[in-house]
């Protein structure tokens, strides 16, 4: 039995998710307990830093050392907190990001030498693990996703291994749906967990994101979300823009595939206030019709990039807590449960945090933690660098 947190902030930049598990077996026999969790909010003018800088924001090399160590510093605050009274021997910290880009897969193809084409993605997370290590004083697991990366993946989703072990079926076809900033979908099909090889996972677009940002954009920054959906539930959604946003080359990709903000933030947004100039959207019609966007795209990749549709999605992440996008999953797909990984025993607001705590008890005892058919990566590999206090 080994005592592990898990730490990430996710492309919604919300705070720091930690959760404190006692995880025990290592993959078919894998069993975790969450001991504790919370979320710490980032400072205000943390969280400004971090989106400007995700949004493209210039800044000095010295000042991304500072973001780096003050995202450390906040990383350690938070897992020390989750860890009073107990004892972890081990922090698995994802830290934020602020830059994704994926792998250029065309220019792959061409054949063009590994080491000197752009067909590589980069990722970067900030938060270094060798600062939380000495800051306090647990071994640490970071960088997850640079090994992947480098053998030519997508370097995400980073969550499908731990998805299959904890939440597979053996009877029932499941899509393990992440709604955060970014959606991301693992498909377990049933089957006996000791084959993992027709799982499939992709990032599936926007989850949060627009709808975050045209919130603040509606309040002028006095609100950061519509809590429960219960604005967008007012309003009408407008299909034409749907169906015109879902065009977008990224939905009709197909998987492995991967996105952030760099793709769905800010400026995309601006490009759907446009778009929807010529329709006279009500504030609630906006809002309902990038709800709408976020709950189409999940399905159409359903159906676009599956054998066939699930028995059940269960739903995580933040996303998971808007009823009303719920409910339009749920009208999207008729005759598939939609549920929420609280209802099969698994914290829906903390499944990130706890699948990093697994993958960091994976580096440790040296299994595995990505798959190559999900990401796109040459090989299996060791996810992380691992850094002694």
């Amino acid at each position: 039995m080994t005592c592990v947190i898990g730490l990430i902030s996710g492309t919604s930049v919300d705070g720091i998710d930690a959760a404190l598990v006692e995880i025990t077996g290592t993959e078919v026999d894998l069993r975790v307990e969450v001991l504790a969790a919370a979320t710490t909010p980032y400072p205000t003018a943390l969280r400004k830093q971090i989106l400007d800088v995700c949004a493209g924001a210039a800044i000095s090399i010295a000042e991304l050392a500072e973001l780096d160590d003050a995202l450390a510093y906040e990383f350690t605050q938070a897992a020390l907190a989750i860890s009073k009274g107990y004892t972890p021997e081990l922090i698995g910290s994802h830290g934020q990001t602020v830059y994704h880009r994926p792998p250029n897969l065309e220019q792959g193809k061409q054949g063009k030498n590994l080491l000197h084409s752009p067909q590589l993605g980069y990722s970067l997370q900030l938060g270094r693990g060798a600062l939380i290590a000495q800051l306090s004083g647990i071994l640490t697991v970071s960088n997850f996703r640079a090994n992947d990366i480098a053998a030519g993946g997508q370097g995400a989703p980073m969550v499908p291994k731990v998805d299959a072990y904890l939440l597979g079926h053996p009877t029932r076809h499941r899509c393990i749906q992440n709604i955060g900033g970014i959606g991301n979908v693992t498909y377990l099909p049933a089957q006996n967990q000791t084959d993992i090889s027709s799982i499939r996972g992709w990032d599936t677009g926007p989850g949060n994101t627009l709808l975050d940002l045209a919130v603040q954009h509606l309040t002028n920054g006095s609100l950061t979300y519509d809590a429960d959906g219960r604005w967008a539930s007012t309003g009408t959604p407008c299909n034409t823009l749907v169906e015109r946003w879902l065009q977008q080359e990224f939905f009709r990709t197909t998987p492995p595939k991967s996105t952030g903000r760099e793709l769905f933030g800010f400026d995309y947004f601006q490009q759907c206030l446009a778009d929807a100039q010529a329709f006279q959207l009500k504030e609630a019609d906006l809002l309902a019709t990038l709800t709408e966007l976020t709950a189409a795209s999940i399905v159409d990749s359903y159906k676009n990039f599956l054998p066939g549709m699930p028995d059940e999605v269960l739903l995580c992440g933040g996303g998971s807590r808007n009823l009303y996008l719920k409910q339009r999953l749920q009208a999207l797909m008729a005759g598939v449960s939609v549920l929420t990984t609280d209802e099969v025993g698994l914290s829906a607001d903390f499944k990130e945090a706890l699948a990093f705590a697994v993958l960091a008890y994976w580096r440790h005892l040296g299994i595995t933690g990505n798959l190559p058919q999900v990401t796109g990566a040459r090989q299996s590999l060791l996810l992380g660098d691992i850094h002694h206090p």
